[in-house]
């Protein structure tokens, strides 16, 4: 019932991940990532620790591929499982078990993982990948929305869906983008929607925020600009 793509951006280093599905919840539940680390989008028989984990093991130097192995192997549901994930170095891995419904199957390639189940056909994450590779050089979000775009275009789920999400992290331990749609009938339609409202009134005082390495950020201390 869902339908997902995991990316890793190498101009900027930010990661991400796009993501729709059938039922409420699928940035809470499907969308992980963690900036310098990589990202992940775990669904079907969602078992949300194959991404916390994922993340974490990346975090300590391992490639995305033997991450994928090491933990569907050590999973006794594997075969309710469907679990992509990219490191920051490019490397992606993905995993579809035999038990979620047809049509299931992924596509990985460097930067990215698409992987989806209960979709109308393989045309769908074909169509995703297709346009996300399609805007190389354009900002990762925006790349992101045009997967899920052309995936629901292709058909995406055979039933329909009801929520949609793009996460995008940057830097810092708090998202650039994080765009959720829940139980709705048109959660594309929304999402963009979101978009260019965050676009103009929230990304750019994100911008501002105090960083790691600054912890006085952008904003005017002096005035009110730049206080949420």
């Amino acid at each position: 019932m869902t339908f997902s793509l995991v990316a890793h951006d190498p101009d900027t280093g930010h990661v991400g991940v796009g993501a729709m599905t059938g039922i409420p919840g699928v940035g809470k539940l499907v969308a992980h990532a963690r900036a310098g680390l990589g990202a992940a989008a775990t669904q079907a028989m969602t078992n949300p620790y194959l991404a916390f984990d994922g993340l974490q093991r990346l975090g300590e130097g391992i490639p995305a591929n033997e991450v994928v192995d090491e933990l569907i192997q050590a999973d006794p549901g594997r075969e309710g499982r469907q679990f992509g994930l990219v490191d920051v170095a490019g490397r992606s891995a993905a995993h579809t078990g035999a038990l979620p419904e047809d049509w299931k199957g992924h596509r990985t390639g460097p930067h990215f993982a698409c992987q989806g189940n209960r979709l109308v056909g393989p045309e769908v994450v074909d169509a995703a990948v297709e346009a996300y590779l399609d805007r190389e050089g354009a900002p990762l979000v925006e790349r992101l929305l045009a997967a899920i775009d052309a995936g629901e275009d292709h058909g995406g789920d055979r039933v329909g869906h009801r929520s949609a999400t793009v996460v995008v992290m940057g830097t810092e331990l708090y998202p650039i983008w994080d765009l959720r749609v829940d139980a709705i009938d048109d959660p594309l339609r929304e999402i963009h929607r979101l978009h260019e409202v965050f676009a103009e009134e929230l990304v750019p005082h994100i911008l501002l925020m105090p960083t790691r390495e600054d912890p006085l950020g952008g904003f005017d201390y002096a005035g009110s600009a730049g206080t949420a």
